[in-house]
C-alpha cells in the first residue's frame, strides 16, 4: 500500500500532531501530578473536571499520607488538591482550566521549538 504511505506523508506536512499520530510516534505527554489523600472529595471532583483533558497529560497521584511522602504531607496537608505540571507547581484547591490549558499549550509550543 504505497499510496497510503505517500498520502500519510502528504498530510503530515500540514500537522505535527497528525504526523505523530499517523506515524505511530508517541509523543511524551506532560505529567500532571495530583497531591491527594484518601478520602478527598475535592480531589475526586478535580479528577472529574480533568476527565475531558486526560488525553493531554499523564495523571500521577501522590498520596501525601503515605510514610515515604511525609515531606508532601508537611507542605500540603491543608492545601489539597495540589497540582504540579512536569514537577512545577501549577494550582491548588480547585482546577483552573484556563491556567491548565495555557500551560499545556506552552509546553506543546516549547516541544515544537525543540524539534
Amino acid at each position: 500500500m504505497p499510496w497510503l504511505h505517500n498520502w500519510t506523508l502528504h498530510l503530515t506536512n500540514f500537522s505535527k500532531p497528525l504526523q505523530r499520530m499517523l506515524c505511530g510516534a508517541s509523543a511524551k505527554l506532560p505529567v500532571l501530578t495530583l497531591f491527594t489523600k484518601h478520602p478527598c472529595p475535592l480531589c475526586e471532583e478535580a479528577k472529574m473536571i480533568l476527565e475531558p483533558y486526560k488525553h493531554k497529560f499523564t495523571l500521577e497521584e501522590i498520596d501525601i499520607t503515605l510514610p515515604n511522602h511525609s515531606i508532601w504531607l508537611e507542605k500540603y496537608k491543608y492545601e489539597i488538591p495540589v497540582f504540579h505540571l512536569n514537577g512545577k507547581f501549577l494550582m491548588k484547591h480547585r482546577v483552573d482550566i484556563p491556567k491548565l490549558e495555557k500551560q499545556l499549550l506552552n509546553l506543546e509550543l516549547q516541544d515544537e521549538r525543540n524539534k
